[in-house]
């Protein structure tokens, strides 16, 4: 008799509709379960399956049932009807594809890798509101990288403090002054206090340096105190929120993304905790899947890594999310999907995470132009001190897009020679 129906679920014949959802996924079976058998409880589980034979079943199930229609070595491809999807509900579109499916027995091993999404359920979202192009009309930048620093230690200044320090990464030529992920409002830097003194600073910075200045204040909490948060930013005339996109969840992050739509703020969006879902190989889910999902929620902007920097990330990593991120149209390779991104404009991709001015030329060649780069405490780490630390970052930036050797260009540049004496172009751990 009978008892499993998770090779049901597998069809080798399959062809997606248009409007299905596929997902690539990476699978490590669990000893004594075959690849057939590992990838039915994939598509199962993450659909209308469950453990066992049913006594009965509406015909409407053999329609809306997940199929593994591809498996080459240990990637599976799975074809989702659009049918099991409420239009625009991220969180239930990860509770089905992310969801139950990473704890079974039967997997030793489960990466999600990327999911192509039609254009009949990217419809149902907005994407960002400002992108790529926006921010740069905020900042009034037009070629080069946009600029930020966050002041470091990350966290530890009182509110006065962090804004002594801001004013003079902007008065060294930085666009943006930037929270860390863990400063939200402390008994000793209280967010309104803060955005209060920042604003006032940024104002003061621009009539000093003639140039846009503004900054990446971090709203992130529940959900409703988020919103409060943004609509003090608008009042003090800010442009930009920054959220902690995985920790809040998409049900915040599509909630922000209206409100601040409607406030004209851009979302800059930090990806803190993601290594706990991505940095392992053979379990969780990829950053570029995190990336793709936040593009089409609609954030402006988001953390992707440097390559050379302290954090996790390879070249074709980094490089590979930055281009799904900003361009219209994705191809298929090994471990990504086709995807066309149709109405949904392009997010600007930002590198951060250990950058000193002697590493920003390898940057550059790995993102060229159309990012954001965050040089921190290799700003304030600098010999002579914070301005003069944004003034040799930037000084790295102007070698980079003229084609000038660092070592050369340091030669009539004082404060990027002084940056390179002390880091030279060393890749921290």
């Amino acid at each position: 008799m009978k008892t499993e129906w998770y090779v049901d679920f597998v069809d080798l014949n399959y062809k997606p509709n248009k409007t299905d959802l596929v997902c690539l996924f990476r699978v490590e079976p669990d000893k004594g379960i075959s690849m057939k058998e590992a990838s039915g409880r994939v598509a199962s589980e993450s659909s209308a399956g469950t453990w066992t034979t049913l006594y009965k079943l509406p015909a409407r199930v053999k329609k809306i049932m997940a199929r593994c229609f591809e498996i080459k070595g240990n990637f599976i491809k799975v074809a989702y009807p659009i049918d099991l999807w409420e239009p625009g509900n991220a969180p239930q579109l990860l509770s089905g594809i992310a969801g139950n499916i990473f704890g079974m027995k039967a997997l030793d091993g489960l990466r999600l890798m990327d999911v192509s999404l039609p254009k009949e359920y990217l419809k149902h979202y907005k994407g960002p509101k400002f992108g790529s192009k926006g921010i740069r009309k905020i900042l009034k930048v037009r070629k080069r990288p946009i600029t930020g620093a966050v002041p470091k230690p990350k966290i530890g200044y009182s509110a006065k403090e962090h804004t002594k320090i801001g004013f003079e990464t902007w008065m060294g030529g930085f666009d943006l002054v930037k929270d860390d992920e863990n400063l939200t409002s402390t008994s000793f830097n209280k967010f309104e206090e803060r955005v209060r003194l920042m604003s006032k600073a940024r104002d003061k910075a621009e009539i000093g340096t003639g140039e846009r200045k503004s900054a990446l204040l971090n709203i992130t909490g529940e959900t409703n105190e988020m919103i409060k948060r943004a609509k003090l930013l608008k009042n003090y005339g800010l442009d930009f929120a920054m959220i902690d996109v995985v920790t809040t969840g998409t049900a915040a992050v599509q909630t922000l993304r209206d409100v601040c739509a409607d406030l004209g703020l851009a979302i800059h969006a930090h990806r803190a905790m993601h290594a706990a879902f991505d940095r392992t190989y053979n379990q969780g889910i990829t950053m570029f899947f995190l990336g793709k999902i936040m593009r089409m929620i609609g954030i402006d902007e988001i953390h992707v890594g440097t390559v050379v920097g302290k954090l996790v990330g390879t070249k074709h990593e980094v490089k590979s999310i930055a281009d799904m991120l900003r361009n219209p149209h994705i191809k298929k390779a090994k471990e990504t999907l086709e995807q066309k991104w149709y109405n949904i404009k392009p997010v600007m991709p930002v590198s951060s995470g250990g950058v000193h001015p002697g590493l920003i030329p390898d940057i550059m060649k790995v993102l060229g132009t159309e990012c954001t780069i965050l040089v921190s405490g290799g700003v304030h780490g600098h010999p002579k001190g914070t301005r003069a630390g944004a003034k040799a970052a930037m000084q790295s930036i102007e070698a980079s897009m003229k084609g000038i050797p660092l070592d050369e260009y340091a030669k009539k540049h004082v404060e990027l020679r002084q940056a390179l004496d002390k880091w030279g172009f060393k890749r921290p751990k």
